[in-house]
């Protein structure tokens, strides 16, 4: 797997997570797996549960969705049925991402998930925001001594660190904590991602951003801060009504985002004032003295015979106040750059 090697190396990590946009068709599914990697997704993520290892067949009220949210109206055991991915697909998944060069990553939700994936050979666990709380799941993920990928949404720093020390328990350090606002589609002012710096100095692990925005802006202002993974939401098209694809983004979205994101991260480049090849070729272009008028040997330089103008083929402006009211010592025509010899000899 090439998460912490991508992270070594200064790029970001490209998650393109599936979830239930498959919308039960494992053709769409190896869809979804082929524009994934056609649009630079580094990984491509499921997520491997069951409604029964997620919830229990219930409809009272706090097995229901939220009012007012995307899924409105269902009980949780109908959704998680609808969007779960049928275990019996995710190796035959795993096998394509790794035929097109990209990883595989899913996400456990108990026990049974971490051994099944196991079983096909997963090189990586993905914690989901509302398991952030379940400590003796992230501990046995993590007592497998793969990288874990831990979705922060909803948590307090007493959890965040709770999860981190779990993984530290089972003797592993291979983490990365994701700052990610559960909100479906999230909103740019309830992001709060400069939070994932701080989680980076406070827990001591790589970051990055799970992100159920629209668009990419966020996506750029967290590589900006430093993010070292970034997680998008991934499908064929919106249109589709599947369970996510209403905050999940489309193949050329996807990819515009990973372009734009490596554009600002080279942007930022280090910390110099030396100026580069393309950029001295522009130096004639600056301001420089030059005459302005005829002036004739023994004439005094004025502000009205000599200015500061493009190119920059004459001595600097800053020699402007050293000149003025000084004589010139031989004639200078109109259109004349002032030299260095020209202010030497000057009487």
């Amino acid at each position: 797997m090439k998460l912490f090697e991508t992270i070594k190396s200064g790029d970001v990590y490209f998650i393109a997570e599936m979830s239930g946009n498959h919308g039960g068709s494992l053709d769409k599914a190896m869809e979804i797996v082929r524009a994934a990697a056609e649009s630079g997704a580094d990984c491509l993520k499921l997520q491997t549960y069951t409604a029964d290892t997620i919830t229990i067949d219930f409809d009272g009220p706090e097995f229901q969705t939220n009012k007012g949210g995307l899924w409105e109206g269902r009980t949780l055991y109908d959704l998680y049925d609808e969007a779960h991915t049928p275990w019996e697909w995710q190796a035959e998944i795993k096998n394509e991402c790794e035929r097109l060069g990209m990883d595989f990553l899913s996400s456990v939700f108990d026990l049974s998930s971490v051994d099944f994936l196991e079983s096909i050979g997963c090189e990586a666990y993905k914690i989901a925001s509302p398991e952030l709380v379940d400590t003796p799941l992230i501990r046995y993920a993590a007592s497998k001594g793969k990288p874990m990928v831990i979705s922060c949404g909803m948590g307090t720093e007493e959890e965040i660190a709770d999860a981190v020390e779990a993984c530290h328990e089972a003797g592993n350090d291979q983490i990365v904590l994701l700052k990610c606002t559960s909100e479906y589609p999230a909103v740019y002012a309830d992001m709060n991602i400069r939070t994932m710096v701080d989680m980076r100095e406070r827990f001591g692990c790589e970051v990055g951003l799970s992100d159920h925005s629209m668009g990419y802006a966020v996506d750029v202002a967290a590589a900006v801060l430093g993010a070292s993974v970034i997680e998008k939401h991934f499908c064929i098209s919106r249109v589709d009504e599947t369970v996510d694809s209403a905050f999940s983004m489309e193949q050329e979205e996807f990819a515009d985002m990973v372009q734009a994101v490596r554009n600002a991260k080279a942007a930022l480049g280090t910390v110099t004032y030396e100026r580069t090849e393309r950029e001295a070729q522009g130096l004639r272009g600056r301001r420089s003295l030059y005459a302005v008028e005829d002036i004739a040997a023994g004439e005094v330089f004025t502000q009205a015979n000599i200015r500061s103008i493009r190119p920059a083929y004459g001595i600097s402006p800053k020699y402007l106040p050293e000149l003025l009211g000084k004589h010139a010592s031989h004639d200078i025509p109109f259109g004349s750059p002032i030299t260095a010899q020209d202010l030497e000899d000057a009487l």
